[in-house]
């Protein structure tokens, strides 16, 4: 029987094999994937066949939205509208769902939202702006600020902004953000990732960051509120599907 050089190497890289394919069984039967995981605590909070849960608000009414084949459907009737998720409370949580537009539109998602008691508008907010392909970084896939009173700064599609404590804003550019290339162009889904912890809000689309920000200031940061869709102008067509949170 040979023994020499040749077989020693040959019996090491049958070792080598042997504990790589251990370990690609050790991963794919282990406790699931962390995909999988993070998405079995996600809870649905629309089904699919009705609007439980859910109420028009800031100038909307019922007419404005309706549910069709599993889809949440909204089409403005008036100037805007809002559909308002009834956990008026909520802080820190993921919010994970996809939309469409079937027109040219300027749509979103308010979270931490609560009434705008100066009647600038409807609610103060944090809202993740949507758009067709084409409306503009200041609006698809940027976050929008919906302040009553505090500076409005901009934080387009693409970059990173920090609220200081006394207001001024510091933005800089993302690594290898979401692009057009990234989006589908109607009337295909797109999927929306939201997450809020604490001062910080990141906002995906397709998997790709779209904009980030940290809100630092030392007073008037929104710190709970609701989450709303939102149709920004009459005509505009916008549906959703698959809308699920996770509370963290």
């Amino acid at each position: 029987m040979n023994s020499g050089p040749g077989r020693n190497r040959d019996w090491t890289r049958l070792v080598h094999r042997s504990i790589l394919t251990l370990l690609g069984v050790a991963l794919l039967c282990g406790c699931g994937s962390p995909t999988s995981g993070e998405e079995s605590d996600f809870v649905p909070i629309f089904d699919g066949e009705s609007l439980e849960g859910w109420r028009a608000a800031g100038g909307g009414t019922s007419r404005d939205w309706s549910v069709q084949d599993g889809r949440l459907v909204g089409i403005c009737q008036g100037r805007s509208s809002y559909l308002l998720w009834k956990d008026q409370e909520l802080r820190d949580f993921e919010l994970k769902l996809s939309y469409r537009l079937l027109t040219e539109a300027n749509t979103g998602i308010d979270i931490r939202s609560r009434p705008d008691v100066t009647g600038k508008r409807a609610f103060e907010s944090y809202h993740a702006d949507l758009g067709h392909v084409g409306i503009g970084k200041n609006i698809l896939g940027s976050w929008d600020f919906h302040f009553g009173s505090r500076p409005e700064p901009d934080n387009p599609r693409g970059t990173r902004l920090v609220i200081g404590a006394d207001e001024t804003p510091q933005l800089t550019d993302l690594e290898d953000p979401l692009t057009l290339v990234d989006m589908n162009r109607r009337p295909e889904w797109n999927r929306v990732h939201i997450i809020a912890r604490g001062n910080h809000c990141r906002f995906f689309i397709n998997g790709k960051l779209s904009s980030e920000f940290t809100d630092n200031a030392e007073s008037g940061r929104l710190e709970k509120g609701g989450i709303a869709l939102q149709l920004h102008d009459p005509g505009v067509h916008v549906e959703f599907k698959d809308i699920r949170l996770k509370r963290l």
